[in-house]
């Protein structure tokens, strides 16, 4: 387990603090993110990454602008987007940005692409909805291309062809990493292994067994030098069971009922009888103490023999204090039994 990688990221959401109460703005919670970054490399992590919305409720549309901020306030942890939407983004226009930030940050860009949840980019950007997962084929492909040549000739559906066009600036790397985010669609598992691209799974529910087909679709369609598989969810560690039951709920509670009544999802949430079933090493989301999640994680392993674990901490409008909680325990009393 000598490679095992340890990330945070963050999708951004802007709660109301259930707790300590009172919302935060848009420009403080960027801030606090870019701390959040810079404690995350402090604590001796591997990865962070943000997630790109557009909506009022979140706070980054911008994945790699916010990355270029954390680029220059740390040296040496690694910088992706959990996910860039690559169906409504000129794939040009982004593999330019991905690579502008993997200059300022010598050479620690990833490139993980995303379909989305939500479909507000769509008319955004004059997108047809109908052709979900038609764009996002044809721009990951022209994405990889990309990737591969300096100079490139492409045609396509729903872009303008190229011919001959010079691709600037070059990443600092020889190739950025691309990777494809999956909430649990075998099919988007499969394309990732059909091109030779790291899968990142955002384990959203249920048991953590259900994923096992999943990633056995990848790993059986993978055409490339070697797979590189991720596991991300929600986060939260504590101490002891009692800081759980006391800490944990009302920060999850909150985070469906904001997710319910903004109708952008079911209500999921869990009430405090379930924490015996939510600490177990079967479920999803990696609720517990550093004990229970070191056995949540081996189990995992044993299921899908990943290579990275990206935890989102702030769900729930947690203050910076809560989330470096979870951090410390993590980076402190986790990560060890890996590496």
């Amino acid at each position: 387990m000598s490679t095992f990688e340890f990330g945070i990221y963050s999708l951004s959401e802007m709660m109301e603090d259930p707790i300590k109460k009172g919302k935060i703005s848009a420009a403080d919670r960027l801030e606090q993110i870019i701390q959040l970054a810079e404690y995350t490399e402090k604590a001796g992590l591997d990865l962070f990454g943000v997630g790109e919305h557009h909506r009022l409720d979140y706070a980054v549309s911008s994945p790699q602008m916010v990355l270029s901020a954390i680029a220059q306030r740390t040296k040496r942890i690694r910088l992706t987007a959990l996910t860039s939407l690559l169906n409504t983004s000129d794939p040009v226009r982004l593999f330019e940005d991905f690579s502008t930030l993997d200059l300022l940050s010598k050479g620690r860009a990833e490139f993980t692409a995303g379909r989305g949840a939500f479909v507000e980019s769509f008319p955004l950007f004059g997108y047809d909805e109908r052709n979900y997962d038609q764009l996002f084929e044809e721009h990951l492909q022209l994405f990889i291309k990309l990737n591969q040549s300096t100079s490139v000739s492409w045609q396509g559906n729903y872009r303008p062809s190229l011919d001959n066009a010079e691709i600037a600036p070059r990443p600092y790397q020889q190739k950025l990493p691309i990777s494809i985010g999956v909430g649990g669609t075998i099919e988007s598992a499969i394309r990732a292994g059909k091109y030779g691209c790291g899968l990142t799974v955002v384990m959203i529910g249920g048991t953590a067994k259900k994923y096992q087909r999943l990633i056995q679709a990848y790993r059986d369609s993978y055409q490339g030098e070697s797979p590189h598989i991720a596991i991300a969810g929600h986060t939260f560690i504590r101490e002891t069971e009692k800081e759980l039951e006391e800490e944990f709920y009302p920060y999850y509670a909150n985070y469906w009922k904001h997710i319910t009544q903004e109708g952008i999802g079911g209500a999921m949430g869990a009430a405090r009888s379930d924490l015996e079933y939510l600490t177990s090493k079967e479920a999803s989301i990696f609720v517990g103490t550093p004990e229970h999640i070191i056995e949540k994680l081996k189990y995992q392993s044993e299921l899908f023999g990943h290579h990275r674990f990206n935890a989102q901490v702030d769900f729930g409008g947690q203050s910076l204090e809560a989330m470096e909680k979870t951090i410390r325990l993590l980076a402190g009393k986790v990560a060890p039994a890996f590496k």
